[in-house]
């Protein structure tokens, strides 16, 4: 796939925040479940803890009628006396004090004065429950006709020592429970309700559960004692509730499911806009760099264009330093193509003037072989080898343009057609000399000369001559000497050979072109020749030869 930069950027965020989303889910999911452990054994503990409070208030009412059943008013039946202790014992407490008989009818109530003409108790069945079980009883919640209000019975039965069994009641207003059961035994959001045995509402910690009416919750006889959840006009509730065994009572705690879930929702909520905000924020600044990135690479492609049109490429400055590397490559390009065109055309001048002085030299030779040949089969036969000769000294300028040819190399080259089979017949010495390529021409062409006219008429016409050639640097100027050795001369005759074509090259390449100074000598057993040559002449220069022009 060939897509923009931005969207492998934006693949590549997604690949990163994704994952990160997906595991920051699951950690959180994770945590919502320990909390929902915390929080289902901190309800736990509160509903106890208001269990707690209903059985020690109930207790305390007990320990209360307790206290009274070992009046003495009440054994020896005083109950004017009994009632006058019981309003000073039970004064600022909501509570009062009932004597009731077998036949359920009162024989003291504090809620009225002492002489009071009083009726059958509301409470039988509970009072039933208590004499007939001779044991603690409490009553479900009912309205007291007398005082009015919602109350509940604690009833405790009592042997008079007149043999009489009565039940001594202690009744207490039902409000006086919402002093003990308040908010703060709660969790936040959470409230709490007593219940009776009927699903009645004796005390609760939220308005809307009127005390008296029955508890909103309808299926509140079914719950089971600890966690549940419940449903009432389309809303869903976690339920706690718990047993006094004291009393009979149910306690329960309920919170909407919503606000349960709250902090959990709000976290998901938060971690959700959270990370759409981050991916937001990372999409935006993958796009953001992706248009630097854009932008860099499509000032790179200007100048890689160019590059190619040869225009100078300068560095550019990025905010990507591998970018940045890449714009000093193309310059650095850009500029060694420059240097590579201009070394170019430098050598295509070169060549130009090489040529121009190859063919001079090829004009010469032209010239003085068509003056010296006998036929036209020995012209071109004098005019191959000499080409030869300088296509060899061609060959070593081109295998050493950087270093020069050594001197050595080029005599040897040149030698090379005409050495006899005894290679002791050459003898060369001297120090390493390098040439520069105009010089390693004329040279070569001379060396040639030298060795076809040994090998016709000097040392390498007959079997035993030998060639010395040995040179010299002393001071500025460079002193070869060519000796030949064992020639068969013709002893009659006294005067220098007539001057050939290889004359003319040493006399007018060398001696002219090169600034030597030559020398030439006859021995009774063969030539010599001496040259002393500038050592300045032998770097690269443009030479002419004399006298001649190409054309």
């Amino acid at each position: 796939m060939r897509r923009p930069v931005a969207f492998y950027l934006v693949c590549l965020i997604l690949v990163v925040v994704v994952p990160s989303f997906v595991f920051a889910t699951l950690v959180l999911n994770r945590a919502n479940e320990a909390q929902e452990r915390a929080v289902e054994s901190l309800l736990k503990t509160s509903t106890g803890a208001v269990n707690r409070v209903i059985d020690r208030e109930v207790s305390a009412m007990l320990s209360t009628l307790t206290f009274f059943s070992t009046s003495s008013y009440l054994q020896n039946g005083d109950f004017k006396g009994l009632q006058a202790q019981a309003v000073k014992a039970l004064a600022g407490t909501d509570a009062h004090l009932l004597v009731i008989g077998k036949d359920y009818q009162q024989r003291l109530n504090t809620r009225v004065p002492s002489g009071t003409e009083l009726g059958r108790t509301s409470d039988e069945a509970t009072a039933q429950k208590a004499l007939e079980g001779d044991r603690p009883a409490v009553s479900n919640l009912f309205f007291d006709q007398v005082a009015q209000k919602w109350v509940f019975n604690v009833h405790q039965p009592v042997r008079l020592n007149s043999g009489e069994t009565v039940l001594l009641t202690l009744t207490q207003d039902a409000d006086y429970l919402s002093k003990v059961v308040t908010p703060d035994l709660l969790s936040p959001g959470w409230n709490a309700a007593v219940l009776d045995d009927t699903g009645t509402v004796i005390v609760s910690t939220d308005a809307a559960a009127v005390t008296g009416k029955p508890f909103f919750l309808q299926v509140v006889p079914a719950f089971r004692i600890g966690l549940g959840s419940a449903r009432h006009q389309d809303v869903d509730y976690q339920v706690v509730t718990d047993f006094s065994a004291l009393t009979g009572w149910k306690i329960v705690t309920w919170a909407e499911a919503a606000v349960v879930q709250a902090p959990a929702t709000s976290s998901l909520v938060w971690l959700i806009a959270g990370g759409a905000i981050i991916a937001t924020l990372a999409t935006a600044a993958a796009v953001f760099i992706a248009r630097i990135l854009s932008r860099d690479v499509r000032m790179l492609a200007r100048d890689a264009m160019r590059l190619g049109l040869g225009e100078r490429v300068p560095p550019r400055r990025h905010i990507i330093s591998e970018l940045d590397t890449v714009s000093k490559a193309l310059s650095g390009a850009a500029d060694a193509r420059k240097r590579a065109e201009s070394e170019i055309r430098f050598l295509m001048r070169e060549v130009a003037h090489r040529s121009k002085n190859q063919l001079t030299v090829i004009q010469a030779m032209l010239n003085q072989s068509v003056t010296t040949a006998a036929s036209p089969t020995a012209f071109a036969d004098a005019f191959r080898k000499r080409l030869a000769g300088l296509a060899r000294s061609t060959d070593l300028m081109i295998a050493n343009t950087a270093l020069g040819v050594a001197l050595e190399e080029l005599a040897r080259n040149q030698l090379k057609p005409f050495v006899p089979d005894d290679p002791a017949r050459v003898r060369m010495s001297g120090p390493l000399v390098r040439l520069g390529s105009q010089a390693s021409q004329t040279l070569g062409m001379a060396l040639h000369e030298l060795a076809t006219n040994a090998a016709k008429h000097g040392a390498f016409s007959n079997a035993r001559g030998i060639v010395e050639f040995s040179w010299a640097v002393e001071g500025e100027r460079l002193n070869l000497v060519w000796r030949e050795s064992g020639v068969n001369l013709d002893p009659e005759r006294t005067e220098a050979p007539p001057k050939g074509f290889g004359s003319v090259v040493l006399e007018r390449m060398i001696g002219i072109a090169m600034d030597a100074e030559l020398e030439r000598r006859m021995h009774a057993d063969g030539i010599e020749w001496r040259f002393s040559i500038p050592l300045s002449k032998l770097d690269d220069e443009p030479a002419n030869m004399p006298g001649e022009r190409v054309g």
